[in-house]
């Protein structure tokens, strides 16, 4: 946890920010830590045209306790419907007039709002974020249509069987839980989040401790610091606030069948792996390529090219601050789905029983680091990967340490991984699918 003091009463010069701590990071990334506790993360990518910027806080669903579920994201939508200074149509206004884009997401550990321009647009993308997120008016009307608006969100969730068994998967793998419960919350839950509710939550969580700025594209990091120190002063000081652990007290496999109408089954079996700072997920990221990541994955030869039983399979491993998991996801013919749970299983069995050979192996371990340096090609990408770091580890992690930890994996790292996590108290299968029962299918997970 980042160290701060209250400077909400002091300005800050332009001249002369606050600063407690400036480090370069390996390759192209400096952090700079101001005395308020905001953090300053810069890729500095000089043969680039753009620039991106995102305005990072620390709080995602899994901070909310069950009454305010929802809340991360009610308040990420809100901060888009106006300000002291602009409407809602004149911050779309203000970044798309100048040839940009602006957007936001919420997820369990984070909420970002980015921004995307030509470089010398730095400062009028940095000028919206700031006054979208530090002058918010929090309308009483805006709120209300708000409120409809993501309702229909949901609704439209709920619509996608896809999306359906990934939220029925959650609630099954972290059951009671935040992790477990759906990030845009629920309609009914919706209703209960006031406006002063939601202001409070705000006030109490979205503080310096857990809050940063990252810019990645054609800038000079102590050029962007100083003019983020500008507005330092006005952000609220506060520790970052702290979620409640996940219960890893799973003792036998669970099975949840939602029932619906559809012209597939949609599958999702999920497994309670390890944390982002467990050693072990760099064996695991490679296992998930060469299980179900790509066309050259085993599920995706074998379920779809050799047998032809669905259009859509592959696996994501998921990682959190104390926890994580990996999902197999697939959508089928219903009468397809006991061949295709067979198949998974046994590819999976067959991880904890043989090592990978060094052709498979090499393939994903080239895919992985092939894709990581592709995607920081990207400024965007530079900016999350800016983002998650700072959020994730309080450091950057330069993506050359990351590829060299990935080449030092070797095959019995993998069926290690494999055993510790693919073991069947850990499985979890989720269904939605026009079946009205699903016990024929116990046997396959309880084995």
């Amino acid at each position: 946890m980042m160290e701060y003091c209250d400077f909400a009463n002091r300005s800050i010069s332009r001249s002369a920010p606050q600063i407690t701590h400036d480090s370069m990071s390996p390759d192209i990334y400096r952090v700079t830590h101001l005395k308020n506790g905001l953090t300053v993360g810069t890729a500095e990518m000089p043969h680039m045209t753009s620039v991106s910027v995102g305005l990072w806080a620390g709080m995602g669903a899994r901070y909310e306790p069950a009454e305010m579920n929802g809340a991360c994201h009610f308040i990420e939508h809100l901060l888009f419907k106006g300000t002291r200074k602009r409407s809602a149509r004149e911050i779309a206004q203000a970044v798309e007039g100048i040839g940009g884009s602006l957007n936001a997401f919420t997820s369990e550990e984070a909420t970002c709002f980015e921004a995307r321009a030509c470089h010398d647009r730095f400062e009028e993308l940095l000028e919206v974020l700031m006054d979208m997120f530090l002058n918010s008016k929090f309308d009483a009307g805006e709120i209300e249509k708000e409120r409809e608006v993501i309702k229909e969100e949901i609704a439209m969730y709920l619509d996608q069987p896809q999306h359906q068994v990934e939220e029925l998967l959650n609630a099954t793998l972290w059951p009671g839980q935040p992790l477990g419960r759906p990030i845009t919350g629920t309609a009914h839950k919706l209703d209960s989040l006031t406006r002063a509710r939601l202001l409070d939550y705000r006030r109490r969580n979205y503080v310096t401790g857990n809050t940063l700025v990252a810019a990645a594209g054609r800038i000079n990091h102590r050029a962007v610091v100083r003019s983020i120190a500008r507005y330092a002063s006005r952000f609220q000081a506060g520790a970052r606030p702290q979620f409640t652990p996940a219960r890893n007290d799973q003792c036998e496999p669970r099975l949840r069948l939602r029932t619906k109408k559809t012209e597939q089954t949609q599958l999702a079996l999920g497994i309670r792996t390890c944390s982002r700072h467990d050693p072990r997920r760099y064996a695991l990221r490679l296992l998930n390529t060469m299980l179900g990541e790509n066309m050259s994955s085993r599920l995706f030869q074998v379920v779809r090219e050799d047998r032809g039983l669905a259009y859509s399979i592959y696996s994501t491993a998921s990682f959190f601050d104390d926890t994580g998991d990996l999902v197999m996801s697939a959508g089928l013919d219903t009468d397809n789905l006991e061949k295709t749970l067979r198949l998974v299983l046994r590819e999976m069995r067959r991880f904890t029983e043989t090592p990978p050979g060094g052709a498979e192996l090499r393939r994903a371990r080239d895919y992985v680091i092939g894709q990581i340096d592709l995607s920081l090609e990207n400024t965007d990408n530079q900016m999350t990967w800016l983002g998650e770091q700072l959020l994730g580890y309080g450091r950057i992690f330069s993506p050359s340490l990351i590829k060299r930890r990935l080449r030092q994996i070797g095959p019995g790292e993998i069926r290690a991984v494999a055993r510790d996590f693919f073991r069947p108290e850990r499985l979890n299968l989720a269904l939605v699918s026009p079946l009205r029962r699903a016990d024929r299918l116990e046997r396959y997970v309880a084995t």
